[in-house]
């Protein structure tokens, strides 16, 4: 299950954007420091995909694929310092997929706080970068005497020293241009830095006519590294804690389209390079998600360790083709099922069927 940490400066709307997406009740109020314990929620992955199938097998139940998210309380500048509630909440999102920044752009002279998002963003990448530099410090200190005999230490010391230097220049160590094999060295750190980034910049409902502008400032500073999109968070709140129907309905009258949650994981799932396979029969329709890439061993080894232990092979069709079908048998009569090996890179969409020896 992929994890999504928000960190912003109070006010900023994160609780609300957790009860968007969650459709939980995080309070959400118009003070610093509301939050002061993290809130940890997780959101079904809407896909229409694994309806239709599930219709088509009779199936008894369906599980769509799941993400978490966790709130943790406002930053504020010097927070690395001990400010405000200083940078206590931040373990909560160490071991977190991506970062999610809530930036403030709606202005609302009853909620304190900034409004310029782009220079939100860097008062609170510096914060964690502030927080990382300390943590490579002391892990490279750890470190300096044993690797002089130790090859592995020394390698680990090495990008840790690479990590010190962006650092040390106020650079996030995930856009610090560093080698890829650098940044893998450093995951084992789970530095604050070193994680995918998604800026959710939060306008008011009268921004929604020119959110683009309001956000472009914003994907301009994170560039190729991160990406940013605008949601009026408190209306998409509102909306998360309504019935279906009615949820679907206030959406459409407020022009906000299909809702924040599908709009956040795709771009999500663009950002971490995931993928969709999908399992189907009676018992149950279930959606897995894979990163981009990977061969069907590893996708069976999703579902369980066993299955990517024993692999022999997968029957493989994409789910249009076996809803144009009609049936998983009807698609095995009439040879639309692939038989894929080891080697075969699982696509988005593909409905598989896993044999297995252990």
């Amino acid at each position: 299950m992929e994890r999504f940490g928000f960190v912003g400066l109070p006010n900023a709307g994160k609780s609300s954007l957790y009860n968007a997406l969650s459709g939980g009740s995080a309070l959400a109020a118009p003070y610093a420091f509301a939050t002061t314990e993290a809130n940890v929620g997780m959101a079904k992955v809407p896909d229409p995909r694994l309806d239709a199938l599930a219709e088509l097998s009779n199936s008894k139940s369906v599980v769509p694929a799941s993400v978490q998210f966790v709130d943790i309380g406002g930053l504020v500048e010097g927070a690395s310092k001990g400010e405000g509630l200083g940078n206590r909440f931040l373990a909560d999102i160490r071991e977190a997929d991506a970062v999610v920044y809530v930036l403030r752009a709606f202005v609302d002279d009853d909620v304190p706080g900034p409004t310029d998002p782009a220079d939100t963003l860097r008062v609170l990448e510096t914060e964690l970068s502030l927080a990382d530099l300390e943590s490579v410090e002391r892990h490279a200190d750890r470190r300096r005497k044993p690797a002089r005999n130790d090859p592995a230490v020394a390698a680990e010391l090495a990008a840790l020293d690479a990590a010190l230097v962006a650092l040390g220049e106020g650079t996030p160590v995930y856009r610090a241009g560093l080698p890829a094999q650098v940044l893998e060295a450093l995951a084992p750190f789970f530095l604050l830095t070193n994680k995918p980034v998604i800026a959710v910049v939060n306008v008011g409902e009268d921004q929604l006519d020119d959110v683009d502008s309001v956000v472009a400032p914003v994907q301009a500073e994170l560039g190729q590294f991160g990406e940013a999109i605008g949601m009026c968070v408190q209306l998409e709140a509102e909306a998360a804690q309504l019935p279906a129907a009615d949820r679907a309905e206030m959406l459409d009258a407020l022009g906000l389209g299909e809702g924040a949650l599908p709009r956040f994981v795709r771009a999500a799932y663009h950002l971490l390079g995931l993928r969709t396979f999908l399992t189907t029969g009676e018992k149950e329709t279930r959606a897995w998600t894979f990163r981009a890439g990977s061969k069907a061993p590893r996708c069976a080894g999703v579902i369980h360790t066993d299955f990517e232990r024993g692999f022999i092979r997968a029957e493989v069709i994409g789910t249009d083709e076996l809803l144009e079908v009609g049936s998983w048998s009807k698609a095995r009569d009439v040879g639309k099922l692939r038989v894929e090996g080891k080697d075969y890179e699982v696509a988005d969409g593909d409905v598989l069927e896993i044999r297995f020896n252990v």
